[in-house]
């Protein structure tokens, strides 16, 4: 088997993975506030959240190298988790995930503020056909939209908020800090809040959420391995394998038919966040590939993986273009000019990187 197609293999099993914990988060939805069910989800995984972090042989203290960024990422990230959990808790999943997969889309536009990010006329048209896509999905005016549509919409700004944030300052904070606060923060503003809200459960209910936990851990990890094994081009788009197991799992399970206009605008904002993860593949015509270089799942508090999830980082090294690797141009200079040989290139010209 390939690399590129071990990569996509544990993307997709990562995915269906992930699929199944919206499915056991919705269930539980359906009984408890997502306060309560993200309060335990976050104290399940702390066990296993210890074993990520003692895996981390970074030197330094807990202290955030940009307290500012970490307390922004931090707030996302939280907005994130009870956002994303009570969306699917009241919205057909089909179309919550429909509206989280607007993620890309907004971390492109995040990308040039935050990152410095060049984006052009090609990319600009795909971010906007995929909005479109959304209202589709959304459709304003024809139907009701509802507080568990806007929270889905909460879900998708602040998981890219948090996820560009990381591509900011990734490559300076330690894993263990990006990864700890958020948990924190769940854990103690969800703790405040459950006491409003707290019902009791039974043994059977608090195994669901250890299971969530742990099916968060296995397949970020999972995540983690299909990264680095494969290329990003080919794993990212991974990702949207969610939206088939939303309608098989909505259907046989919570008898819910996707509507026309969840396919039809799942269907344009699928097509463009491919359109932008091939483009940002392109060695030409992205500095940063913020999205293929940023995480591929919205974060609820139980995704427990480090955040560089082995991909490069800003300022790494950059792919060589084949003309300056070619045989023709490295091993034979005496070939040169001949046809069908590549000319020995000493740097990237100016014109093929703008």
């Amino acid at each position: 088997m390939s690399a590129n197609a071990r990569g996509a293999l544990f993307a997709l099993l990562a995915f269906a993975i992930f699929a199944t914990h919206d499915v056991l988060i919705k269930f539980l939805g359906g009984l408890y506030s997502p306060i309560q069910i993200v309060f335990f989800s976050v104290l399940l995984s702390f066990p296993l959240a210890t074993f990520t972090l003692m895996r981390d042989a970074t030197q330094g203290n807990l202290l955030p190298v940009h307290p500012w960024w970490m307390a922004l990422r931090t707030a996302a990230a939280v907005i994130t988790g009870i956002s994303a959990f009570y969306a699917f808790s009241v919205l057909p999943l089909a179309q919550t995930y429909a509206i989280l997969f607007a993620a890309p889309l907004l971390i492109t536009i995040l990308a040039i503020p935050v990152l410095g990010e060049k984006v052009r006329l090609r990319r600009w048209m795909a971010v906007l056909v995929g909005l479109a896509g959304v209202l589709i999905v959304l459709q304003p005016g024809a139907t009701e939209l509802t507080l568990g549509h806007l929270a889905a919409l909460a879900a998708a700004v602040g998981g890219s908020v948090a996820s560009i944030i990381v591509r900011k300052i990734g490559a300076e904070e330690r894993p263990v800090v990006l990864l700890l606060y958020p948990m924190a923060a769940n854990f103690v503003l969800m703790g405040i809040a459950l006491g409003f809200v707290y019902e009791p459960m039974p043994f059977s209910h608090l195994g669901m959420l250890a299971i969530i936990a742990a099916m968060a851990f296995v397949a970020g990890r999972l995540v983690i391995s299909a990264y680095k094994a494969g290329e990003a081009a080919i794993v990212a788009p991974m990702q949207y394998s969610q939206i088939i197991w939303a309608a098989i799992f909505g259907y046989f399970i919570f008898e819910e038919a996707p509507a026309t206009a969840t396919i039809l605008g799942a269907a344009v904002i699928i097509a463009s966040g491919l359109y932008i993860v091939l483009r940002e593949s392109r060695s030409d015509a992205s500095e940063n590939a913020p999205v293929l270089r940023t995480r591929t799942r919205f974060e609820t508090g139980t995704f427990l993986r480090t955040p560089r999830m082995g991909m490069p980082q800003r300022g790494a090294e950059q792919r060589v273009p084949p003309a300056q690797t070619a045989p023709s141009a490295t091993q034979r200079p005496h070939m040169r000019g001949l046809p069908g040989r590549v000319p020995p290139v000493a740097e990237s010209r100016k014109m093929d990187t703008e």
